[in-house]
This record gives C-alpha cells, sequence and structure tokens, in this order.
C-alpha cells in the first residue's frame, strides 16, 4: 500500500486501488501528488506527499475553468446537434472554446448556453478519465475532424504517451484531454459567459473560421461578482477610449491595421516618457545610439532572424545592392556599434540605449489598441560584457528596473524565469550558461521567481518583470535576456589582459518595453488621470468673463516661463462648462479667474479631486507645481494645508 504524507504533515496507508481524494479534505476539488496537478480520482502507485487543491486557489482556479470550457462545449453541442468542437483551455480570469456551429450564434444566445450549462451542473455529472489507443481515439472522435486532426498530431507533451491518448467523458459527452477536472459538473462554482469573436482554426488565416466563445468562471458567487466590477472598471480606463477622448493618438484605416498616429497632446506625453527614459539611462551609466529603421538581408541572416523570426518581418524591399528588411528588432545593429573598433576588457561593460523603432508584422487577429501594434518603439538596450560581469550586471538591470518603474507607482514585481524553447540558435552548452547566470543574478537579488519552461526567445533565456496596475492586473514590462550566441555568430570579441582574443556576453533588455504599449498600461493604471510630470495639460485657467482673457493669458506665459504646460480655456461657455471640461480633459489643475483673482493677484485652484482653494499667491503655486513636476511625484499638491 502506498504511504501517503499529508499536507499537515500526518501520513497514512492508501489501500491499493484506492483514490488520493479519500484522505483528502472534502473540500478539495483536485489534488497535488507529488507537485504534480491530478483528479481527486488519481491512484497512486507509489510513495509520495498529497495536497489538496481549494477551488479558490490558482490551481484550483485552472481546473475550475478548465472544466467549464468542457461543459460549455458540451451545451452547443447539446443545443445545436452536429456541432463540430476544437479547443477550450483555461485562460487568465477564464476559459473559452472553439466551435463550429451549423447555425450563426449571436450574443442573445449565451443566455440560452449558460441556461444549459446550469442543467448539465444540476445533474452533477461525473467526470470521468480514460487512457484509450490512438486508433480507438480516432474511432470516438469519427465525426469530429478538430479533435481527429489533433490525435495524429499529438506527441507526449499534448496528450499522448506512446500509443495512447487521454479523454475525458461525463453523461455520454468525450473531450480529449490531459485534465485534471473537477470530480463531477456539481462542482464548477460561478460562471459567466462573457462574448463572443472569431477565430481561426490554429490561429491561421487559411483554416476555417471558428466561433469562439468566453466566459469566466470562479469559486463563489462573491468573486465572481468582484471580478464582474473589475470588468465595468477596467472598460472605464480602456486606454482606446480614453486615448480618443483625451486626444492622445489615433490609427486612420488608411494607416493599415497596427499603425498609430500621436496627436499633439499624445506627442507631449511622449516626449515626457523619452526624456525621462533617455535621462535615466545617461544617469545610470548608458551610452545612447541610433540605428536605421532598415538593414541588407546579411544582417538578418548573420543574426538569425530570417531562420527564426521570418514570420514575424516585413518582406524584403529589393534594391539594386541587395534586399533589404525593416528591423523587427534592435540588437543586430548595436553588435555593429560594438565591432566598428576593437575592444579591451578594459572598455567593458560597454552599455548601449537607444529608442529604437521596430516593425513586426503580428497577425490582424492578434492587434490590440497600443497593446499589440505593427510599429513600435522599444527603449532597447544591449550589454555587452566579460563573461566575469554577467551576473552584476544583470543584478544591476534588476535594481534599475525596480528603481524606474517606482517612479510611475508599480511595485513589488511578479518575477519569471523563462527557459529557452525547443527551437534556438544557441547550443545546450550556451543555454546552461546563460540560464544559470539569470538564476544566480534572481537567486542574489532575494527576488522571488517562478519558472516558465521554453518561454525563452531564440537566442536566450529570460527573466520577465510583471507588475500590477492600480485594478489588480497583471503586466508583462521588463523583461532581460542573456546571450552567447550573437556574440558567436557576429564574431565579437574584446581583447584581454592577457592580450588574447575572447568573447563577450550580450545582455538584453528592454525596461518599459515598447513606448506605445507602456503608454496603454499607464492610461489604464491611471485611468488618464496621469501624474503632473506626464500630464499634456497641467493648468487649465478658465477666465469667468471676456475681460478677464487677457489677465489669464498673462499667467498662461508666466507658467510656461517656469517650464509648465497651462491652457487657456477663452471659449464662450459657463464656468461651469469649462470646468466640466477640464474634468473630463483630466486636468490636474484648474485655476478660476474672475475680477477676485485678477485685483489681489491670488488664486482659486481647483484639483482634479474637486479639491478649491481660494487666495493662494500666483508664486507660490508655481513653485509647489514646478517641485511636484521636477520630483515626478505621484500625488498632487495640497493647497489648503
Amino acid at each position: 500500500m502506498p504511504r501517503i504524507e499529508l499536507a499537515d504533515g500526518r501520513s497514512t496507508e492508501l489501500p491499493e486501488g484506492e483514490p488520493i481524494g479519500s484522505v483528502l479534505p472534502a473540500g478539495a476539488i483536485a489534488a497535488r501528488f507529488d507537485g504534480e496537478l491530478v483528479d481527486l480520482s488519481f491512484v497512486p502507485s507509489h510513495d509520495g506527499k498529497a495536497e489538496p487543491v481549494d477551488a479558490a486557489e490558482p490551481d484550483g482556479l485552472h481546473v475550475l475553468r478548465h472544466s467549464a470550457a468542457h461543459v460549455l462545449a458540451q451545451a452547443a453541442c447539446d443545443l445545436w446537434p452536429g456541432t463540430r468542437y476544437a479547443i477550450g483551455p483555461p485562460i487568465d480570469d477564464g476559459f473559452y472554446y472553439d466551435l463550429e456551429v451549423p447555425v450563426p450564434v449571436s450574443e442573445s444566445d449565451l443566455a440560452k448556453i449558460e441556461d444549459r450549462m446550469r442543467e448539465i451542473v444540476a445533474a452533477d455529472q461525473p467526470f470521468i478519465r480514460e487512457e484509450v489507443s490512438r486508433s480507438e481515439a480516432l474511432e470516438r472522435f469519427a465525426d469530429q475532424p478538430y479533435k481527429r486532426e489533433i490525435i495524429e498530431s499529438l506527441d507526449e507533451s499534448e496528450g499522448a504517451l506512446g500509443d495512447t491518448v487521454t479523454i475525458y467523458r461525463n453523461d455520454g459527452w468525450s473531450d480529449l484531454c490531459l485534465g485534471p477536472h473537477v470530480p463531477s459538473t456539481g462542482r464548477l462554482g460561478e460562471f459567466k459567459l462573457m462574448k463572443l469573436a472569431g477565430a481561426y482554426w490554429r490561429g491561421d488565416e487559411t483554416n476555417p473560421m471558428l466561433q469562439r466563445i468566453y466566459g469566466t468562471a470562479w469559486a463563489t458567487e462573491q468573486d465572481l461578482d468582484a471580478y464582474l466590477l473589475r470588468l465595468e472598471e477596467a472598460e472605464k480606463r480602456d486606454h482606446r477610449k480614453l486615448g480618443r477622448e483625451l486626444d492622445l493618438f489615433s490609427s486612420p484605416e488608411e494607416l493599415g491595421p497596427g499603425l498609430w498616429v500621436w496627436h499633439a497632446r499624445g506627442g507631449i506625453l511622449r516626449k515626457q516618457l523619452e526624456d525621462y527614459v533617455r535621462e535615466v539611462h545617461l544617469a545610470g551609466g548608458y551610452d545612447l545610439v541610433v540605428t536605421p529603421h532598415i538593414a541588407r538581408s546579411v544582417l538578418w541572416e548573420t543574426s538569425g532572424h530570417l531562420e527564426k523570426y521570418a514570420d514575424n518581418m516585413y518582406p524584403p524591399m529589393q534594391t539594386e545592392t541587395g534586399d533589404y528588411y525593416a528591423k523587427p528588432m534592435n540588437c543586430p545593429f548595436h553588435v555593429m556599434v560594438y565591432r566598428s573598433q576593437t575592444r579591451s576588457y578594459r572598455d567593458l561593460p560597454m552599455r548601449l540605449s537607444e529608442l529604437g523603432t521596430v516593425y513586426r508584422h503580428e497577425r490582424i487577429g492578434t492587434l490590440h489598441g497600443l497593446l499589440r501594434i505593427r510599429g513600435l518603439t522599444m527603449d532597447d538596450a544591449h550589454i555587452v560584457c566579460r563573461p566575469d560581469q554577467l551576473v552584476d550586471e544583470i543584478l544591476r538591470v534588476f535594481e534599475f528596473t525596480q528603481q524606474i518603474h517606482a517612479t510611475f507607482g508599480f511595485i513589488d514585481p511578479v518575477v519569471e524565469l523563462s527557459t529557452l524553447p525547443g527551437d534556438t540558435i544557441v547550443t545546450p552548452e550556451m543555454a546552461e550558461r546563460a540560464t544559470g547566470a539569470l538564476r544566480d543574478a534572481l537567486e542574489r537579488s532575494g527576488l522571488e521567481y517562478r519558472v516558465a519552461e521554453g518561454e525563452g526567445s531564440f537566442y536566450g533565456p529570460k527573466v520577465d518583470f510583471h507588475f500590477r496596475d492600480a485594478i489588480g492586473r497583471l503586466w508583462q514590462l521588463t523583461t532581460v535576456q542573456c546571450d552567447f550566441g550573437l556574440p558567436e555568430r557576429f564574431g565579437m570579441e574584446y581583447v584581454g589582459e592577457d592580450n588574447a582574443r575572447h568573447r563577450p556576453v550580450m545582455i538584453h533588455r528592454a525596461i518599459l518595453g515598447s513606448l506605445e504599449r507602456f503608454t496603454a498600461v499607464l492610461i489604464e493604471h491611471y485611468g488618464g488621470a496621469f501624474p503632473l510630470w506626464l500630464s499634456p495639460e497641467q493648468v487649465r485657467l478658465i477666465p469667468v468673463a471676456d475681460r478677464h482673457v487677457e489677465h489669464a493669458e498673462v499667467l498662461a506665459s508666466r507658467l510656461r516661463e517656469a517650464g509648465l504646460r497651462p491652457f487657456v480655456d477663452a471659449s464662450s461657455e459657463t464656468v461651469g462648462k469649462k470646468v466640466r471640461a477640464a474634468q473630463l480633459m483630466k486636468a490636474p489643475y484648474v485655476l478660476v479667474i474672475g475680477d477676485r483673482e485678477a485685483e489681489s493677484g491670488e488664486l482659486t485652484v481647483r484639483d482634479r479631486a474637486g479639491t478649491e482653494t481660494k487666495g493662494v499667491p500666483f508664486d507660490e503655486f508655481v513653485a509647489a507645481l514646478v517641485e511636484e513636476a521636477r520630483t515626478r511625484r505621484l500625488t498632487g499638491t495640497s493647497f489648503g494645508s
């Protein structure tokens, strides 16, 4: 009989053939056996440690959502016989299923599907795991072409062990799946179907378009309600909506998908970000460089981009001197800067920084506002160093990352170490050294981190920093990659203390990521109400009557002389409407200029929260704002205290 160690330290013997769930608390919906997520029906064949998985914990939510996706597809098949079902994974905060339904499905059908799902839940149908041969699985899914295609292409990581395929069934309905699942449909918790979308099978535009149905699932009704409230708040903060309302940017149809223009107000916001990036990098020991937007094919052949990244590159431009490609990344150009002269060990580390614009042919279906675009500007930097400097330089980047993000109010990162994918340009020995260096730096930093197997780039493993915004959403912002491959491919060298030639190492890092994506995150984080130093418009002056316009313009001129960004609303609207317009534009401070202010030289200051302070001396107001902007403070100035 296997001896099972329980989470509370006790151990027990499990009778042969008895499932792991029999020794776990009744509230568990799944289990971890020796760290692996399994069904409660799992029967151990050897000694090990068993832990219960609660519905509210991350693993539990994963299981809930995976099971809910199955029930969604089952409900659709019940409602529309002949439905062909493809894939239905759990995702962040929910799940989806891609279906080929015989009739068009509309938003109004979601309630009907939900009702059928609830009937399946009420029936409390057990999820039963089966392992069958590949040939039997093909027979089971004879009328499901998408499942048959998956079965025929399965490898061991996707649900096939030799000739064995894993299937889950409930009430006669079956799906191809690795699991685990909740014990029965009655344990699904609270769920809601959210929206419809189209999705090409396997993400390929040449394949059939399927109907994708999204849903969300949570352990309790309270958790579901809280999530729906977060969604409402997220909708208010949507950067596409606020970008239009604040007149920051747009994507005219004439440009093509994924390309954006920045308006005058957006240009100011972007300039503030760019100035900050350059300033902090110069202070941090980086050199600023500038590189072209295109290069000949030989550069991309040497770097490996044409071999590993061509699908994301635009087609070549043919010229009399060969094919040229718009750059998808800046790193090969920085290699050229390094190779422009002989380097000594004394020259290293060399830290090269660029706000470099790159072009990536992202699929149309993946484009999303400024978060996923085709023309983007990276706060890119590459550090070339000696191998003995590598860990210290990575540590330095980790510290720099936290310093920069704290400026915007992002703290307490969630850190992830991503190992190399299967398709890479580096050797196993290079991969081991690079991963080891990142791991050593993480251990020395004291940062907690998790490991994402195979999620690195084709030229190196990486560390990603994720930060939570004001409403708790997690954003991946910083990437730090360790690369032994490009120095080898480009023959990068330095002359060592021994006068021999040695190979340096390269660190790729983008702290904000792209300026466009980071701007989108900032808009949603702040809800469009930027800190003073970032605000395109810092002070709005509102003349009470036409006779006050001249005095308002004089004050605005003095504000500009102090380096601030004022705007005078000289329109003929009422003061109330002007104040409302200032609020809609998220102006940090509003000055109402009437007879009293013109005569006394003192101001009536209204802040973004609506607090009004009268009798503020003009010079005091200016000095306070200059200091608030200079220090990049996240909170406004209080003039009443």
